[in-house]
């Protein structure tokens, strides 16, 4: 089922306010098939057609019959540090309109940090704002690689710990919960990530949140947490494209190459076949003693010639299958509630109701 990419006009708040809640009601489809999310999108200008497309095509490929609205926010801070037209000519609005958006769930990406302690970005205080919002008004909600580590510091005080080299690359991943939202999932699958830092799983076990799924080593890699919103937290990237690693990989070698980072970047892990991977050391070596200008020449020469291929697709569109799945679910269940509240004369008294049986 296509995707919607649209940020319809929002309803008048004083009109919503006193409408009727039998006529409210009468708007809701006694079968869910249709739902709007909200892609709140953090990311880099240069960044953020790629991001926005990778979920809008994760979404569509894990839509089945449900029709998707997609509706799109940036916190007011990173949208005031770039041109205006970035978001104005791409529809997206402040994600101080997203408490009247009427969504059903929320996907929030990250950003590369600027400080070292995520709680001196600049965009922090709004990010709280909407977290908080999120817990209580949304079914569910999405919380992608920087933005899971965000949430959790906020909400648990759980810090994340840098690593020497950055993980990036295609990890063998483990299920290790029989959790609805890992329904259909193979015992392992391959994700990939790409992050310098990353959560203990003592820490975010200790603090109430289920694991789903590790990486090699034990790492985590999804995890979640269940309140009136099912909270799931990724540290990997299940939307990336074929290319997105390669395209990362290049831009942190050019970084490297301009003297903006310190270290030459670590080839993505189980990426590149054994033949690229020996080419591109080479390369590395010879980088590290003299940053020449046309390393990267040499590394188009050697992409031109090699062919990436999504090996994580199924894996990935499944997981968000489950969780849209999830959301038709409570958003069914939460407007029967309403409907035999409505019937019975107890407007006043609706009780929301967590169901997992999906």
């Amino acid at each position: 089922m296509p995707v919607i990419v649209v940020n319809s006009p929002l309803p008048n708040v004083t009109d919503r306010g006193t409408m009727r809640f039998e006529e409210a009601l009468l708007n809701v489809d006694p079968a869910p098939k249709r739902l709007v999310i909200g892609l709140l999108n953090n990311m880099s200008a240069g960044a953020l057609d790629a991001t926005e497309r990778q979920f809008t095509a994760l979404l569509e490929s894990a839509s089945a019959d449900i029709e998707i609205e997609l509706k799109r926010f940036v916190l007011p801070e990173i949208m005031e540090g770039e041109p205006t037209s970035i978001y104005s000519d791409r529809n997206y609005e402040s994600s101080e309109s997203l408490p009247d958006a009427q969504i059903d769930g929320l996907i929030v990406t990250g950003r590369e940090p600027t400080t070292p302690d995520l709680r001196n970005e600049a965009y922090w205080q709004s990010f709280a704002r909407i977290l908080e919002w999120a817990q209580t008004e949304t079914l569910s909600a999405v919380w992608s690689c920087l933005a899971a580590h965000a949430a959790v510091l906020h909400m648990d005080g759980i810090q994340r710990v840098k690593s020497e080299q950055k993980h990036s690359g295609i990890y063998s991943c483990t299920r290790v919960s029989d959790h609805p939202i890992a329904a259909g999932m193979p015992l392992q699958f391959r994700l990939p990530h790409s992050r310098w830092n990353g959560l203990r799983e003592a820490d975010v076990m200790r603090a109430g949140y289920e694991v789903i799924t590790q990486t090699e080593g034990g790492e985590v890699d999804c995890f979640l947490r269940e309140g009136k919103s099912l909270f799931v937290f990724f540290q990997g990237h299940p939307e990336y494209e074929a290319e997105t690693l390669l395209l990362e990989y290049r831009r942190d070698v050019g970084r490297f190459l301009r003297g903006e980072a310190a270290n030459y970047p670590c080839i993505p892990y189980g990426y590149f076949d054994r033949a690229v991977t020996r080419e591109l050391t080479c390369i590395q070596l010879e980088a590290i003693e003299n940053r020449r200008e046309n390393i990267l020449s040499q590394i188009e020469s050697i992409f031109s010639t090699n062919e990436t291929k999504n090996g994580w697709h199924s894996a990935a569109s499944r997981l968000y299958r489950n969780w849209l799945g999830y959301i038709s679910s409570q958003k069914l269940s939460r407007s029967d509630l309403s409907r035999k509240t409505v019937t019975s004369g107890r407007e006043s008294d609706v009780e929301v109701v967590q169901s997992m049986s999906w």
